[in-house]
């Protein structure tokens, strides 16, 4: 996402080599870069930003989202990045649908005034028929909740995380010293990624670090401990709150790294460690990966005339997001070997993309913003000028388009659209409904030694 997803700088390795100890460059280690030959032709896509009319399949059972109580946010929040929904499958049968309802709150003396209510309800597929529901409050207008395996979610509000199920029933599950503002996940769903708005830390205190939080794991509210003495040392005076990133194991919420950032920052990572962005030459970014048990290899490169966007799609696969000179995006998908699997060229005439991913990696969907021009710096982008959104589904192991779909009303913030844990289910908000999209079985990932290799 544009505004939310940011390419990891030197700075950020610097704190987290503080926090691990010395990581070596192991320069030895093969660079590939993705290949400029005939074969790249071959799996390579163009793809247009334009907005499609209706689905390019029709969906295979809706379901009406008026009868739950869902009304369409005014036109007065396009543009704020309000998330003001959250469509999520708790398996292949059921879908989590939540929402903003409207109306007073009583609130607390002090308060922000940014609380609003979210509407949860469980949906039995195909039917529709609730079988559970709740209403949750909720603090801020960002990102509250993602989906866990299982049939589990995390929700988060102001300093906590709780854990609910498919019945919505909740229970707290971490606890942190200050507001939580971002949080990711690995694709296996063994890390979990935070940042936290904190204040200012006191001297370490070891002892700490066993202190519960829900008496089954261990809080992170004293995890800045973790920390280097230098780390901690580096704060100024007057400084009142520090941004803090941690790198927790979600089963025991142990913390594995921590450090402190001038901003949230996404962190990309799989089960073996984090991905970064190093600036080359001319347009050239290389994409370095850092192994939690120490050490470091160069996955691959890529040029870009802007910072790139990267993603793990799976354990296997990350997908890259690159500008080209001529205003258009490119999507380029690799495995961790630095072989490339396929690319896709896109517009420029589509922004504020979002991801969003199968828990078993087989598809992933994109969406944007189809705007009627370029958006720069000269050419700034007003509401009105918002067409829709589009919904791209994408095999992952060939970039093969499996449905092409409009979403209305557009919500700039997403979660309005989910994919099935096997990817053979895709779901839309749509034209007042929930559209259900049946999808043939996604392509398997080509083996590793019928994938071409960079140079």
């Amino acid at each position: 996402m544009v505004n939310r997803y940011f390419g990891m700088s030197v700075w950020l390795c610097a704190g987290f080599c503080l926090a691990f100890g010395s990581l070596p460059r192991a320069g030895a280690q093969a660079s590939a870069a993705f290949p400029s030959d005939p074969s790249r032709l071959e799996k390579q896509r163009i793809v247009t930003d334009s907005l499609p009319s209706k689905p390019t399949i029709p969906p295979t059972f809706s379901i009406p989202v008026e009868p739950l109580g869902f009304s369409v946010p005014g036109s007065i929040y396009l543009g704020q990045r309000n998330a003001l929904a959250s469509l999520d499958f708790l398996d292949e049968n059921r879908l989590l649908f939540t929402f903003r309802v409207p109306g007073l709150i009583r609130r607390e003396p002090g308060a922000r005034g940014e609380e609003r209510q979210i509407r949860a309800v469980a949906l039995s597929l195909p039917t529709g028929i609730v079988v559970a529901e709740a209403l949750w409050t909720v603090h801020d207008r960002t990102r509250y909740l993602w989906m866990l395996k299982d049939g589990h979610f995390l929700l988060r509000d102001r300093d906590g995380l709780q854990m609910g199920d498919a019945a919505l029933q909740m229970k707290p599950f971490l606890h942190f010293p200050g507001p939580v503002i971002f949080l990711e996940l690995d694709p296996q769903q063994q890390y979990l990624v935070t940042d936290s708005r904190e204040p200012v830390a006191p001297a370490p205190n070891p002892a700490n670090d066993a202190k519960l939080a829900t008496g089954e794991n261990p809080s992170p509210a004293s995890a800045v401990s973790s920390a280097t003495g230098s780390d901690a040392g580096a704060q100024k005076a007057g400084e009142q709150q520090d941004t803090v990133l941690r790198v927790l194991r979600l089963d025991s919420g142990k913390v594995v790294l921590v450090t402190r950032v001038a901003a949230a920052a996404h962190l990309p990572l799989n089960s073996d460690g984090y991905l970064e962005s190093l600036r080359g030459n001319g347009l050239r970014w290389m994409l370095n990966m850092n192994y939690f048990n120490g050490g470091t290899r160069m996955v691959g490169h890529v040029d870009s005339t802007c910072a790139p966007v990267y993603e793990f799609i799976s354990q296997r696969e990350l997908l890259v997001t690159a500008c080209e000179s001529w205003g258009g995006h490119r999507l380029v998908a690799m495995d961790t070997d630095g072989r490339h699997l396929w690319d896709v060229l896109a517009s420029g005439s589509g922004v504020w993309p979002l991801l969003i991913k199968s828990q078993d990696g087989s598809r992933v969907a994109r969406e944007t913003l189809a705007v009627s021009h370029t958006v720069s710096a000269y050419a700034p982008l007003d509401p009105d000028e918002i067409k829709g959104q589009l919904v791209r589904v994408f095999d992952a192991a060939n970039g093969k388009e499996a449905l092409a779909a409009p979403a209305t009303p557009p919500l700039d913030a997403g979660g309005n659209v989910a994919i099935s844990p096997s990817g053979r289910r895709v779901a839309v908000l749509n034209a007042g409904a929930i559209q259900i999209f049946d999808l043939p079985v996604p392509a398997q990932m080509p083996d590793s030694t019928s994938v071409q290799a960079g140079h």
